[in-house]
C-alpha cells in the first residue's frame, strides 16, 4: 500500500522567487528535490518547520571561493562550514590550490575525493591550465565534470597561479570554446602592476593605501579588453571573474553586441567597501582588485540596476590571521577576503538599504550564478524538481561578529565584522536536510558533495 503522506518535509514562510514572493507559502520535498510550492494550506507531510515571518530563499551559489588557496585541500572542511552557517549551499571552487592546481583530470578526480569527504555543503569546481603546455588537458577537465575555467593575466605563482601569455590564452580559448564552458578571468594588468609596485617600493610608501594606488582602474580595464578581444576571436564565452569597476560591466556589454560571449561578477566588497576602508582595515582589506572609491561603489549599483552584472559572488578566501596582519608593508600581506558567512546577511541589507526587493537575491545570488556554472536547473532555484537547497532569513537588527565564523580560529576574522545588517540566517538546507539551524553546523564532513556540471549549454545572461 502506497504512503498516505506524499511529501516527506514542507517548509513554511515567505518563499522567494527571482519575480515575487509568495507570502504565507511553502515548499514541500520529497527527498533530496521540491516536489511542490505553494501558498495557503500545507499538504501533508512527515514534518511541518514553520518558518513564518521568514523569507525562505533559495539556497545561495557562490561562483567565486577559495577553500585551498592558502590551506590546501584540508581547506575545504572549515570553509564549506562557513558556508553552511551562510546559507550558501553550493560553492564554485577556484582550482589554485596549493601546492597543485587542478590542471588535470587526474588532479581533479583527486580533488572530487577530496570534497565528498569533507564538504558540508555541494561543491563545483574550475579548471585551469599550467603555464604552458597544459592546453591538451582541457578536454579531459571537461569531460570529467568541472563546470567553468579560470586563467589569469596577472601572475600570483608560476605554478600555483600562473599568468597566461597571450599566444597560450589564445589556443586555450580555443579548446574551452569546444566544450562551451565558460572561462573566467582574473582580470589585471602584470605590467603595470609590476610597475607601479616597484615604484611604490622604491619611494617607501607601503602603506595600506598604495595596494590600492598600484592597482588602478586601468590596469583592470586594459585586462577586461585584451580577453574579450580573444573571446571574440575565439568564440569563447569569456568572463570577467571580478570587476571592481562598472566600467567592465559596459565594455562586456559592448563585445556582446558585437557579438562575442562576454559577461562579468561584482563581488560582494565591490558594492559596500572604499579606499578609505582598506585604510580602516589595514591587512584585512586587502583583495585583488582592490576597493575603488565611493563614486565607484555608487556607479557599481547603477550597472546592477541596469542589468548588467551576471550575478553576486564573494571571492572568499580565509587567510590565516598571520597572513593578513598589516606590519609595516601592505605588500608582503596575503591578498583576499573572508566573506561566505557575512554573504546572505550582507546582500539582504545592502538591498534593504537601497529599498530594493529581496528577490534580486534570489537571481543574482542563486539562479544566475547557477546558470552561468551549467548546474542549474539542479541548483540555484525553488522549483520542482530542484535540489531542496533553501536558505532560511530572519529579519530585524544584527550585528555581524567574526567570531562566530564557523572555520578555524585563525580564519575567524571579517572586513564586515561589527557591521550593522538588516538579516541573519536562521537556517540552511541542502537537499531536504537542516546543516545549519541558527546556532550549528549539522552537517558532518562529506555530506556535501561535487556537483559535476549539468550539461554544456552556454548562459551569457539572457533572460
Amino acid at each position: 500500500m502506497p504512503d498516505a503522506i506524499p511529501f516527506d518535509r514542507v517548509v513554511r514562510g515567505d518563499i522567494v522567487l527571482t519575480d515575487r514572493v509568495l507570502r504565507d507559502g511553502y515548499v514541500a520535498i520529497r527527498g533530496e528535490t521540491i516536489a511542490a510550492i505553494g501558498e495557503g494550506v500545507s499538504p501533508p507531510a512527515k514534518e511541518e518547520l514553520d518558518f513564518s515571518g521568514k523569507y525562505v530563499l533559495p539556497g545561495l551559489v557562490d561562483g567565486h571561493m577559495h577553500t585551498s588557496s592558502s590551506r590546501g585541500w584540508p581547506g575545504i572542511r572549515g570553509a564549506s562550514m562557513s558556508a553552511a552557517a551562510g546559507g550558501v549551499t553550493t560553492c564554485v571552487d577556484m582550482p589554485y590550490d596549493v601546492p597543485r592546481p587542478v590542471t588535470d583530470a587526474s588532479i581533479l578526480a583527486e580533488k572530487i575525493e577530496v570534497v565528498n569527504s569533507l564538504s558540508h555543503v555541494d561543491m563545483a569546481l574550475y579548471g585551469t591550465i599550467r603555464k604552458s603546455g597544459g592546453v591538451d588537458a582541457i578536454a579531459g577537465l571537461a569531460e570529467a565534470g568541472v563546470c567553468s575555467f579560470k586563467l589569469s593575466t596577472y601572475e600570483y605563482d608560476a605554478v600555483r597561479f600562473p599568468r597566461i601569455d597571450h599566444p597560450t590564452m589564445v589556443a586555450a580559448f580555443r579548446e574551452i570554446a569546444k566544450t562551451n564552458l565558460m572561462v573566467a578571468i582574473h582580470n589585471e594588468d602584470q605590467e603595470i602592476v609590476v610597475r607601479l609596485t616597484e615604484e611604490a617600493k622604491a619611494a617607501g610608501n607601503t602603506t595600506p593605501i598604495w595596494h590600492c594606488r598600484t592597482r588602478p582602474p586601468l590596469c583592470e580595464t586594459m585586462a577586461d579588453l585584451e580577453i574579450f578581444e580573444i573571446g571574440l576571436e575565439t568564440g569563447a564565452h569569456v568572463h570577467i571573474a571580478h570587476s571592481s569597476l562598472a566600467r567592465g560591466f559596459e565594455i562586456a556589454e559592448v563585445f556582446r553586441r558585437m557579438g562575442g560571449k562576454a559577461s562579468g561578477e561584482a563581488c560582494i566588497q565591490y558594492l559596500c567597501m572604499t579606499e578609505e576602508d582598506i585604510i580602516r582595515l589595514e591587512g584585512f582589506g586587502k583583495c585583488n582588485p582592490p576597493f575603488r572609491t565611493q563614486e565607484e561603489v555608487a556607479r557599481m549599483w547603477e550597472a546592477f540596476a541596469a542589468g548588467r552584472i551576471a550575478y553576486v559572488s564573494t571571492d572568499h578566501a580565509p587567510w590565516p590571521k598571520d597572513r593578513k596582519t598589516y606590519s609595516g608593508d601592505i605588500f608582503t600581506v596575503g591578498a583576499g577576503l573572508t566573506g561566505m558567512q557575512s554573504f546572505a546577511p550582507l546582500m539582504y541589507t545592502l538591498l534593504s538599504e537601497r529599498s530594493l526587493p529581496v528577490t534580486l537575491m534570489a537571481k543574482y545570488c542563486a539562479e544566475r550564478p547557477a546558470k552561468f556554472h551549467g548546474l542549474f536547473p539542479k541548483k540555484g532555484a525553488i522549483r520542482i524538481g530542484a535540489d531542496a537547497d533553501l536558505l532560511v532569513l530572519e529579519t530585524g537588527e544584527f550585528t555581524f561578529d567574526a567570531q562566530e565564523i564557523q572555520d578555524e580560529e585563525d580564519a575567524r576574522w571579517s572586513p564586515y565584522d561589527g557591521r550593522r545588517m538588516a538579516a541573519r540566517v536562521a537556517a540552511t538546507f541542502l537537499r531536504g536536510a537542516c546543516i545549519w539551524d541558527g546556532r550549528a553546523v549539522l552537517a558532518k564532513p562529506g555530506t556535501g558533495q561535487f556537483v559535476p556540471r549539468q550539461h554544456n549549454g552556454t548562459y551569457v545572461g539572457e533572460e
